[in-house]
This record gives C-alpha cells, sequence and structure tokens, in this order.
C-alpha cells in the first residue's frame, strides 16, 4: 500500500468511524505487552513537571498602529511551551513577536493549550477561544495521541471537526502535524520504531482532514528528524522530550510564514516568503509527500476551476522553511 493509501484510508477511517486502525491494533499480545512496558518506562524517563511557563497572553507589538490581530494557540504542550521558565521563550509568545513584526501591527495573544492534550480535548479549548473572536489559530496536537496509545481515526476526527468549527467561526487555522517521534531517545527500540511509524501516518492524515476542513497543514515530521536527531542537547530540554528554547523557535520558524499568509499580512508571491510554485496534487499524494519534506504547507486549490480530480481535491503543496 502506497503512503498516500494508507493516509488516505486513515482519513477515510476516522470519517466513517473505523475501528481497526488504532496506535497498536495490528500487534500480538507479546509485541503489545513489550511496547505497553516500554512507553511506561520512557514515561517515567521523562517525567512531568506541575510547573507551567508564565502565561504569554497579551499585546505584542504594542507600539505599532493599527488594529491588534487576535491570535489564539491551541493543542499540547508544545503549544504551551513547556520547560520554559520565561513567557517570551514559548511558542504562543515567538508568534506573537513575529505575527507583529511582519504584519506592522499589534498581535493580541491567547493560549489555550494545555499540557497533555490529545486531540478530543480540541473542543474544549476552542470554546474558551472563542470568546476573543481569534482571527487566527495555530494548533499543535497528535504526539499524545500517540504516546498515550490513542485510536488514530479518532484523532483525525477530532481534529477535523476542530477546524470546521474554528472556520465556521471566521478564524483562519494554521496546523502543525504531529512530529516524528522516532527521534525521542528515551523511547527504547521497538518502541522507537512503532511510535516513528504512527506518528508520520497520523501526520499524513491530518494533513488531508485540515485540507478538507479548510485550514493549513504544515508538516512538522522531518523538523523534528532532521535538526532534532542531529542536536538533541540544543534542540531538547531536559528532559530529552520536549523542545529547548532553539527547538521551539524552530517549530514556530516553519509555521509562521502560513500564519501570516492565512491571515492575509504576507502575500505568498512575495520572494522574500520563501515559496516556490506550487506544486498541484491529489490532496492525498500531497499529504504523504509534505510528511518527508520539513515545514512544508500543504492548502487547498483549483485547477482549470474545480476544487477536486478524479483523485479526490486538489491541493497545493510549498515548502515554507528550508
Amino acid at each position: 500500500m502506497t503512503r498516500a493509501r494508507a493516509a488516505r484510508n486513515l482519513a477515510a477511517a476516522a470519517v466513517v468511524g473505523g475501528k481497526g486502525l488504532g496506535v497498536l491494533g495490528l500487534l500480538g499480545g507479546s509485541a503489545f505487552g513489550i511496547l505497553k512496558l516500554q512507553a511506561g518506562h520512557a514515561r517515567k524517563a521523562i517525567g512531568v513537571s506541575d510547573e507551567r511557563p508564565p502565561a504569554p497572553d497579551g499585546l505584542y507589538g504594542a507600539d505599532l498602529p493599527g488594529e491588534p490581530i487576535r491570535f489564539v494557540m491551541l493543542g499540547d504542550s508544545t503549544g504551551v511551551g513547556y520547560g520554559m521558565t520565561r513567557a517570551e521563550d514559548t511558542p504562543p509568545a515567538l508568534f506573537g513577536a513575529g505575527l507583529s513584526q511582519i504584519a506592522g501591527r499589534p498581535v493580541e495573544v491567547t493560549s489555550q493549550a494545555v499540557v497533555g492534550a490529545v486531540s478530543k480535548d480540541l473542543p474544549g479549548q476552542i470554546e474558551r477561544a472563542l470568546p476573543s473572536r481569534p482571527q487566527v489559530a495555530a494548533v499543535v496536537i497528535g504526539a499524545n495521541d500517540v504516546t498515550h496509545v490513542k485510536s488514530v481515526p479518532g484523532a483525525v476526527a477530532a481534529l477535523g471537526e476542530a477546524v470546521r468549527t474554528l472556520r465556521e467561526h471566521g478564524c483562519e487555522v494554521v496546523v502543525g502535524t504531529c512530529p516524528d517521534l522516532g527521534t525521542v531517545r528515551p523511547l527504547g527500540v521497538p518502541l522507537r520504531l512503532v511510535a516513528r511509524r504512527i506518528s508520520r501516518r497520523l501526520a499524513a492524515a491530518q494533513m488531508i482532514t485540515v485540507v478538507e476542513a479548510g485550514g493549513r497543514a504544515v508538516s512538522l515530521s522531518d523538523l523534528l528528524q532532521r535538526d532534532f536527531w542531529i542536536a538533541p542537547t540544543e534542540m531538547f530540554g531536559d528532559d530529552r522530550f520536549h523542545p529547548s528554547v532553539a527547538g521551539y523557535a524552530s517549530l514556530v520558524a516553519a509555521m509562521l510564514p502560513s500564519v501570516a499568509v492565512a491571515i492575509g499580512v504576507w502575500d505568498d508571491d512575495e520572494e522574500d516568503a520563501r515559496y516556490p510554485e506550487g506544486v498541484v496534487l491529489p490532496v492525498s499524494f500531497a499529504a504523504a509527500e509534505a510528511a518527508d519534506i520539513p515545514g512544508t504547507e500543504v492548502s487547498r486549490t483549483e485547477v482549470g476551476g474545480a476544487d477536486r480530480g478524479p483523485r479526490g481535491r486538489w491541493a497545493a503543496l510549498r515548502v515554507v522553511r528550508r
């Protein structure tokens, strides 16, 4: 089975409520037991702290003219900035500072991300975010769906519903897909290999669902593999699982161009945006390709005035970070 077909099947299973594609559904009992044991050891090695970064909510670029752009951060501990001791080092603050400089306008940042969140927790985060009338949301989710042995189709379906809800309320959405967990060193073998396979399949399925729901998806899978594996002491925090300051900055750098384009403050045809001419593919093929290219955005497009072809919705594949 091709990666494109596998990704499409995952997304389809999410829509119809398939049960046979759980994270470890194809493993035998003994293999499952080994992986569960390794997962428990990894959780103990990584640990969880009750400490949280200072709240990053607030106005960024307050000295700039114009009405503030309303930005919200959703997702898991990566969105929170777990492990940071200064608010300005967290992803919400980095998005706020970066977006305000690109737009030349203030940015009002609200974070509803929660440590340990899985995809099914997104509706609660959105409910808390909507009173602030966000114009654009950045979402990073999926790692805990893998490490907590959740249903992949269920995670994909929950994410799709979250994107649709935000779009219905006029909010643009940029999703950073599930990172490649095969680079997390506290995970032993074979757990690390299984985590890599599942996280990359989840990332491809997330892309399809996000684009179908009207959002933009940015591939983070190989961002971890390339940057974090080569320089783990610089890119990972003390627990060797969550990013360091440099790691969070790399994640934001991958997503920020798409956030700026989504909100209309950066023309995706500008040379400085570093967007080459987009390659147009069926969305399942674009998702499979993007899973192997770090910092790649997949978004809706049309061919000859039609948004769908024989193999489904058309999607544009563009590199937003090199």
